[in-house]
């Protein structure tokens, strides 16, 4: 009786061309992540605004359902490489274009619109050529699972290097951080990865391409299962995240405890992850991919004690845990959309989870203008757990 051991992470470390992809997206998410920040600060500094700050912030999650519809046939109808490199080198001109002393409030904001809407053909074209530089199988899986991880990690660190820069430089040139990480990522997958053809070699427009591509992914009974299953979670999961402030000022926290809490799922996130990627087999992935996803929201149930920050920390830690319910996911989503459609399958689940999550974070903040955040991430708890078990059904029905 043979038994099939988890090829581990350093199996996909091994593949160059991958080593090229992995830095390229690390290089261009901690440019990304001090951009935002720097942003942020540079609106609220011309304009006085809180609204519009938090603006800018919004505007990198609702571009994305634009992008990930009408530009996804992109992922599929170009070479991989190609694409990778100008949506690198497109936002690369828009961080310039950022930190240019004469560009108004509104370009700011129109610039940002432009990079969000890149974003999507961005990760859905990676994610695909993923598939082609590590296979179908285990590999795949993982290498997903690292771009996630360094996700979660880059976001850590790009808060604290990007607050570190901000005291001393001005938001303009910390913006030219975002532009450099870019210009690095171009030049690594330039020269890092093969040119490979599109996957559709039809005359067909790209507009038509990418919506008719959308609308065979969605009338695909599986593949609509699992596209719910990969967007309900994150779509609750931000409750705590956008409620972080609020409940900070709630039980007394300030700002130290606001940031533990921002702090505290990224890390469950990564611990869950490198656990179920290092120890389990495929097989073992795919037996917990489900009561993982079931389960995810329960911690939130503790928010109605109203937890101190250390146990508030310790929640979403577990429910961060649980987000490695993503890598059987992975698996199937990978065996059930074929290969044509493999580039614009990826952009619209990564447009879904950007756009989902933002929807999340407003109607978490919506709601909490009418109950303590407590309640509201309490609350989530609850209707999410609801709301995951129904997708959890459609998934198994759809096997």
């Amino acid at each position: 009786m043979s038994t099939t051991l988890p090829a581990g992470y350093a199996a996909v470390f091994a593949v160059r061309e991958f080593r090229a992809v992995f830095a390229a997206h690390l290089l261009s998410l901690l440019g990304l992540v001090v951009g935002e920040i720097a942003l942020s600060v540079l609106v609220y500094r011309m304009t006085g605004s809180p609204l519009m700050s938090a603006l800018t912030f919004a505007l990198g999650f609702l571009p994305y359902v634009a992008g990930g519809t009408l530009l996804s046939g992109v992922a599929d109808r170009y070479p991989a490489r190609r694409v990778l490199v100008v949506c690198n080198l497109l936002c690369a001109a828009s961080a310039v274009a950022m930190a240019l002393p004469a560009t108004p409030v509104a370009g700011l904001l129109a610039l940002r619109c432009l990079s969000a809407a890149i974003g999507p053909v961005l990760a859905g074209t990676r994610a695909a050529t993923m598939g082609d530089i590590l296979g179908e199988g285990e590999l795949f899986v993982l290498g997903r699972s690292l771009i996630r991880i360094v996700a979660q990690g880059a976001q850590l660190a790009g808060f604290a290097a990007g607050g570190l820069l901000l005291t001393a430089v001005a938001p303009r040139t910390a913006l030219t951080t975002t532009a450099a990480g870019f210009l690095a990522s171009a030049l690594l997958l330039r020269l890092g990865t093969r040119q490979r053809t599109g996957r559709t070699g039809d005359g067909a427009a790209l507009l038509t391409s990418s919506l008719s591509g959308v609308r065979l992914l969605l009338v695909h009974r599986r593949i609509r299962a699992l596209l719910l299953l990969s967007w309900m979670p994150p779509f609750f999961l931000v409750a705590p995240e956008a409620l972080a402030a609020p409940y900070a000022d709630e039980i007394g926290a300030g700002p130290v405890g606001m940031g533990l809490l921002m702090a505290g799922m990224p890390v469950g996130s990564i611990v869950g992850e490198v656990l179920a990627g290092s120890l389990l087999s495929a097989r073992g992935r795919e037996r917990v991919t489900l009561p993982l996803a079931a389960a995810l929201l329960l911690p939130f149930l503790a928010y109605a004690l109203t937890p101190s920050v250390g146990w508030a920390v310790l929640v979403l830690a577990s429910a961060g845990l649980g987000v490695a319910y993503t890598l059987g996911l992975d698996q199937w989503f990978i065996a059930a959309v074929p290969e044509e459609l493999r580039g614009r399958a990826m952009t619209l689940q990564t447009a879904g989870t950007m756009t989902i999550q933002g929807l999340g974070m407003a109607l978490a903040g919506a709601v909490a203008e009418f109950a303590p955040a407590h309640t509201v991430v309490a609350g989530v708890g609850v209707v999410g757990t609801v709301g995951v078990g129904l997708a959890v059904r459609l998934v198994i029905r759809s096997a």
